[in-house]
């Protein structure tokens, strides 16, 4: 959801890394970005389940590569 809503608002995305933390929204703003991100019009649970875990997996893959350590990632803007 974080990624989403910063999405969504055209944020750059490059500089930001998820902290537990620091989280914002509320639960009901979260689920309406998931459902409008999910790509079904009345997704149920399950597929929404299953969207957050995959969104999730490849998300932490992106924050740890190397593409997208802080000195790399001025090289490779946007990537």
């Amino acid at each position: 959801y974080q990624y989403l809503s910063r999405y969504k608002q055209k944020e750059n995305l490059d500089q930001f890394t998820f902290l537990p933390e620091r989280i914002k929204g509320t639960e009901r703003e979260c689920l309406a970005c998931l459902m409008e991100f999910c790509g079904r019009r009345d997704p149920s649970w399950t597929e929404i389940s299953n969207f957050t875990h995959f969104l999730n997996f490849q998300l932490s893959k992106c924050e740890e590569s190397v593409f997208c350590h802080p000195v790399v990632g001025r090289e490779f803007h946007g990537f």
